[in-house]
């Protein structure tokens, strides 16, 4: 069967076979998807991965404190503009002080889960007495984020990673383009925009990150959560938070955000209503 809906009805004559997705005797990439841009490996196989998002999750925030790290993350996957899974959870841990959260393609999010699950159960069975901490997770992912983008066949998230390590709080992030960067506070998808702000204003009053509590942490993530569900279209009431200190990770149960909203003030709005 022809897999390509713009040839349907105009069958292909590549290689004899006019129905032949993918001609056995040959490594000839057919026309048809010669015309798909980036589409295809040099050796005439087909790309199995990803090439455009299509069930995405929005902003993942992070922030560090006196003591650890917070992360927070949105429980909906959009299918383009539909809302529609809306109990996906975007915060991993991967070690005992370690947790990923991604925002971008699920699928991708599903297959580096996969990639970095497999990768700790090897140094569990090395039983070496060594672990991969968060600075080792972060350089492999790292790797695994440049080295695809190299090969034109990028993974279309941006990971945000953050850990505690030898007494050190660590929170840094990877773009699908395979950069790295670390920082106090980091926010991704629309969150750039909405969140960075307050984060990095809520840092600066209090004389940076050592000086935040928990408590305040947490309040603040809240806050710049409530922000991105008021003002981005693809993201939900419904969210997580992920805490990282020197006794573990901790991951929440889904909050809910709308009994922290007021809309009754569209009563006196004119026009508005009834």
């Amino acid at each position: 069967m022809d897999h390509f809906p713009t040839n349907w009805g105009n069958p292909r004559n590549e290689d004899g076979e006019s129905y032949n997705t993918y001609p056995m005797a040959s490594n000839k990439v057919p026309q048809g998807v010669q015309q798909i841009a980036g589409y295809g490996h040099a050796s005439g196989h087909p790309t199995t991965h990803t090439q455009s998002p299509v069930v995405t999750g929005t902003s993942v925030l992070g922030l560090k404190f006196k003591d650890g790290v917070l992360m927070a993350a949105d429980n909906l996957a959009s299918y383009g503009s539909l809302a529609r899974f809306r109990d996906v959870e975007r915060l991993h841990k991967v070690s005992d002080f370690t947790v990923i959260g991604a925002s971008g393609d699920i699928s991708d999010f599903q297959y580096v889960k996969h990639l970095l699950d497999a990768q700790m159960i090897k140094e569990y069975n090395a039983d070496d007495g060594h672990s991969l901490a968060t600075p080792h997770v972060f350089e492999y992912l790292w790797r695994i984020m440049y080295n695809r983008r190299s090969k034109m066949n990028p993974l279309w998230n941006t990971f945000v990673l953050g850990g505690v390590h030898k007494g050190e709080n660590f929170l840094g992030a990877i773009d699908l383009k395979g950069t790295p960067y670390q920082s106090p506070s980091i926010a991704t998808g629309f969150g750039s925009h909405l969140a960075t702000p307050m984060l990095r204003k809520a840092l600066d009053n209090a004389g940076g990150s050592e000086n935040l509590t928990r408590e305040e942490a947490e309040k603040l993530l809240v806050e710049c959560m409530k922000v991105c569900w008021l003002r981005d279209a693809r993201s939900s009431f419904k969210y997580q938070i992920a805490a990282i200190t020197s006794q573990g990770v901790s991951i929440s149960e889904p909050h809910d955000l709308r009994p922290l909203t007021y809309w009754e003030h569209g009563r006196d709005v004119r026009g508005y209503g009834a």
